[in-house]
């Protein structure tokens, strides 16, 4: 009897160890840096030793279309982040990626006009980053083309690489020379750190920069709304969602009749319509993607911007015109201007703009559906804020 009561005891205690020693080991990680490298780093950013994740993680309703998650590589995008916040990336070091791009603002800026370096002003209104699902899913759209879908209100940049590398040389936006540049960031012993950690090696360079802030800025993902959670249980924007308000749901379906050819209904993949005329003025200072292009046809085009975190990013247009989400559904209501490229979408069958003249009860039903798009947790997440102290 004293045999056995020994026996389970000694069972007892090697269980109990054999557990903690699987709590030790569940506790255990690989830290990316070595303890010399942390305390470099830390003396800058706030940076955990154990590297966060920035895997992309689509909506059920998006994957189920088909959709392929982009592979991020952690390192590459940890880099990302500090060059994305990162003032040195200016010529005057003034200015930031994030300088027109602000996290809790769904990465827009609230100001018709940013900032930019020597007391200028950017000339046209700051794009959400936050307003599509994911960039890959969204905007892939490969090479330069006017035939698919591009960055920039006048689409003139096919990747988010061309994007950053034409902002950060931008004399209004950030004014810096690459090369220069590279010389910068080697000097500071926590870029050869995270160099390092990304590429093997310490080579800054031009490349390396724009493809790891790529990687950081295509780890956006901005599902996680009352829009994508009635998407998942419906599969289809046409039908009312089970989460939704009365009021919401009745903005709903006004949106997808009226606007949802342009903006996809969707909220995921983009229309086919996504540049357009959407008739502000008769006569544009601004020529947008005719600006560029110099075809007549598309003189006062713009780019169809995808409507995630509306609520968070205005002002509106590519000017900034509009203050509110009202004045933007009043203009559709009845301030559509007869431009001679006109959407079509926005023209009555008689070739006249069309007036869509909405109810105050439709408008707030729009504004009601509009809020819905907001994913809150997304503008809160740490691996996406500000790393330096």
């Amino acid at each position: 009897m004293k045999n056995t009561a020994l026996r389970s005891f000694c069972l007892l205690i090697l269980a109990f160890g054999f557990t903690a020693c699987l709590n030790d080991e569940v506790k255990i990680d690989v830290q990316h840096y070595s303890e010399e490298e942390l305390q470099e780093i830390q003396q800058y950013l706030n940076l955990p030793a154990y590297r966060d994740a920035y895997q992309v993680d689509l909506a059920p309703h998006i994957l189920n279309t088909g959709q392929i998650l982009p592979s991020i590589n952690n390192a590459k995008a940890t880099l990302g982040r500090v060059l994305f916040y990162d003032n040195k990336l200016s010529a005057t070091g003034e200015t930031s990626c994030e300088s027109c791009h602000h996290q809790e603002l769904a990465f827009s800026d609230d100001k018709a006009f940013s900032d930019g370096i020597n007391g200028q002003k950017t000339k046209r209104n700051s794009l959400p980053l936050a307003a599509v699902a994911n960039f890959t899913n969204s905007y892939d759209s490969g090479p330069n083309s006017f035939g698919q879908i591009g960055f920039f209100w006048d689409e003139r940049a096919g990747t988010i690489q061309n994007q950053s590398e034409q902002t950060i040389s931008d004399d209004i936006e950030m004014g810096t020379d690459f090369n220069d540049l590279e010389v910068k960031l080697a000097n500071e012993n926590y870029y050869r750190i995270l160099f390092r950690k990304a590429y093997g090696d310490e080579a800054v360079t031009k490349d390396r920069i724009l493809e790891a802030i790529q990687e950081f800025v295509n780890s956006f993902v901005a599902t996680n709304t009352r829009f994508d959670e009635g998407m998942n249980a419906m599969g289809t924007p046409g039908l009312d969602f089970p989460n939704f308000t009365i009021e919401e749901n009745r903005g709903k379906a006004i949106f997808v009749d009226a606007c949802g050819s342009c903006h996809a209904a969707n909220m995921s993949t983009p229309s086919n319509i996504h540049v357009a005329n959407n008739g502000l003025d008769v006569a544009y200072t601004d020529q947008g993607v005719g600006g560029i292009s110099q075809q007549p046809n598309q003189f006062g085009v713009f780019k169809v911007p995808f409507l995630r975190n509306i609520e968070l990013t205005a002002p509106y247009m590519h000017d900034g015109r509009f203050a509110t989400l009202e004045e933007v559904i009043d203009h559709y209501s009845n301030g559509i201007q007869d431009h001679d490229n006109l959407s079509e979408a926005l023209r009555n069958p008689d070739g006249s703009p069309r007036r869509f003249n909405f109810t105050e009860e439709e408008k707030a039903d729009l504004v009601a559906f509009f809020k819905t798009l907001t994913d809150e947790t997304f503008i809160q997440e740490e691996r996406f804020s500000d790393p330096f102290q």
